[in-house]
């Protein structure tokens, strides 16, 4: 299989499983195309060289599956260098909570055993594209997670309208709104009172950012839905995020958001399913009345 391998830098304590699974990789035959950057942290710090390496979406390739080493943003990046090729992605968690990057060094058996005998699914979940007058992004204009418009710094509150296939929703006075997927309603959206959405659901969750009108709140739309912003604020700027990257935009432009024509693909064990990596990460049940 080939495989591509991408990642950050971790601390020391997963040095040993992730030593194991490129050993592991490498002793089962599988051909490994590693990021460029990490491939230096490897060689400092595990004493692995590879050669073959690749620096963004234009020598990636083809691979099989790419193995994401890190925490949910790391995953995030992967977007940046996968975008429509729809490469399957297994995530292997070295950062914190790891909602997306479920799986843990501690599992590298099964990660070997499932690649050996296919007994793996692969899921796919939907993409968000944006739009905007003002060409933010280009030419990877994509979020696995969520859009957001966010005040700047200085500024006070902004008015962002929302409009669901042309017809309008509401005003929102806030510090912003986010746009999510049913896999980013357990990012930021969630953080900000948004519900939990089961990945399949196929909706999208617009989410006020410390709303002023205090009986507004989260609503979840159709993914088949075109959602239009416009905002309005004392400062003509205002930001738009899409995950971890961010741009400025004029008050002027506005933005059209909707799912991509392309799924991101996850790889996931047997046995692993996303109601389980909530009830663990978010700790329900741990009350033994329960």
């Amino acid at each position: 299989m080939n495989i591509a391998l991408f990642g950050q830098s971790f601390d020391k304590v997963y040095f040993p499983g992730i030593t194991r699974l490129l050993r592991e990789l490498d002793e089962h035959g599988h051909r490994l195309t590693v990021f460029n950057e990490f491939a230096e942290f490897i060689e400092q710090h595990l004493g692995r060289q590879y050669s073959k390496r690749f620096s963004g979406h234009q020598d990636l390739g083809q691979p099989d599956l790419m193995i994401s080493i890190g925490g949910d943003g790391t995953i995030l990046n992967t977007l940046v260098h996968i975008q429509n090729r729809e490469v399957p992605v297994l995530g292997i968690n070295t950062g914190r909570l790891g909602f997306l990057s479920s799986v843990s060094t501690d599992q590298i058996d099964d990660i070997i055993q499932a690649l050996r005998d296919g007994s793996y699914e692969i899921e796919s979940r939907s993409v968000l594209e944006v739009k905007s007058s003002a060409d933010l992004f280009t030419p990877v204009n994509w979020a696995l997670n969520e859009v957001a418009v966010h005040k700047n710094d200085r500024s006070s509150m902004i008015t962002v309208s929302a409009f669901v296939n042309g017809v309008y929703i509401a005003s929102y006075w806030a510090d912003g709104l986010i746009v999510s997927t049913a896999t980013g309603s357990t990012a930021y959206s969630m953080s900000c009172g948004g519900p939990i959405v089961i990945p399949e659901s196929e909706t999208f969750v617009i989410t006020p950012i410390a709303p002023h009108n205090l009986n507004i709140r989260p609503l979840v739309v159709p993914d088949r839905a075109i959602i239009k912003l416009v905002v309005e604020g004392r400062d003509n700027q205002h930001l738009v995020s899409l995950d971890s990257r961010s741009e400025t935009m004029e008050n002027t432009h506005t933005l059209e958001i909707r799912k991509a024509g392309f799924t991101m693909r996850f790889l996931r064990l047997p046995g692993h399913h996303f109601v389980e990596t909530i009830r663990n990460k978010l700790m329900w049940g741990l009350d033994k009345r329960n």
